[in-house]
């Protein structure tokens, strides 16, 4: 069978389970729990072998199952908001409310499976111009900016090098990144959110890995935000038929019909979610008001 690509960590680990109870490898650990009536799964990698034998990096992954918010169901926008919002906290370092944060959308805002990013900034509050300029009346919100990207091709400039340029102006305390994602399965496409603490190489779901953003090259936390919004067409085919699929479907993505309206959905429940994340004491009310 051809190798099955998947930027979701809880992908890799199933893939890597053996024995008749499915096992994880050694270094590799698995839990299951539910943030606001939605599903969440962490997947845990504490050894260099656990990492090696997942294919990714050690740290914490939480992955946040929200299909209801694709079903329609009632208030599944608030009840999503508010689980990528606490299990957000619960990956963050420990902040004060003065130091800053810095959110990134990665991606290209043109082309809708890549643009979750982008679009997700524009859902975020973004406060630190209000807390330098009227300090006394913003006291309560934390300091937080946020930048789109763009992608080579249209700006010449690595992801990477922005960010990293950003960052040494700002000099926030973390950086909390937002990409599109592939995944292996087409059930998990814009109703899976996954959060790591390990950073993100932007362009890696499509075999286009650029420079990474993480401690090690910014020096800093950095969160990983992502959506999975297209499945590879070779790891689609191997999924469903147990074969190798053709070399060609290797160059394609599949990725929903109505995929505009789905990476609006987690573009916005992601800004909302980082927004409630941040700012304590703020409701999703009080963000409609500061989008408006």
């Amino acid at each position: 069978m051809t190798a099955q690509r998947t930027d979701l960590a809880v992908e890799a680990a199933q893939l890597r389970q053996t024995g008749a109870e499915g096992s994880l490898p050694p270094g590799v650990e698995r839990r299951e729990r539910e943030t606001e009536g939605c599903p969440v799964t962490e997947i845990a990698i504490s050894t260099d072998a656990g990492a090696s034998a997942v294919g990714k990096p050690r740290g914490r992954y939480l992955t946040l199952d929200l299909a209801g918010l694709l079903r329609r169901e009632a208030e599944a926008f608030p009840r999503s908001a508010w689980a990528v919002a606490r299990e957000l906290r619960g990956i963050l370092p420990a902040l004060g409310r003065e130091e800053a944060v810095l959110v990134a959308g990665l991606g290209n805002r043109l082309v809708t499976p890549d643009a979750v990013g982008p679009r997700a900034v524009s859902y975020t509050v973004v406060t630190r111009h209000l807390t330098r300029h009227d300090p006394e009346r913003f006291a309560p919100f934390r300091p937080v900016a946020a930048v789109e990207t763009g992608v080579l091709g249209a700006t010449g400039v690595e992801s990477g090098e922005l960010v990293a340029a950003v960052v040494r102006e700002l000099r926030p305390a973390c950086l909390i990144a937002v990409d599109a994602l592939a995944a292996r399965s087409v059930h998990r496409l814009c109703s899976t959110v996954q959060l790591a603490d390990t950073g993100i190489i932007p362009g890696s779901g499509i075999g286009n890995a650029r420079l990474a953003l993480s401690r090690e090259t910014l020096g800093l936390p950095v969160i990983a935000v992502g959506v999975p919004t297209v499945v590879d067409a070779a790891t689609l085919a191997a999924d469903l038929t147990g074969q190798a699929g053709e070399e060609e479907l290797g160059r394609m993505l599949v990725t929903p019909k109505d995929i505009d309206v789905l990476v609006s959905d987690a573009a916005k429940v992601i800004g909302y979610g980082v927004s409630l994340a941040l700012q304590e004491g703020l409701e999703i009310a009080d963000i409609d008001l500061f989008l408006s």
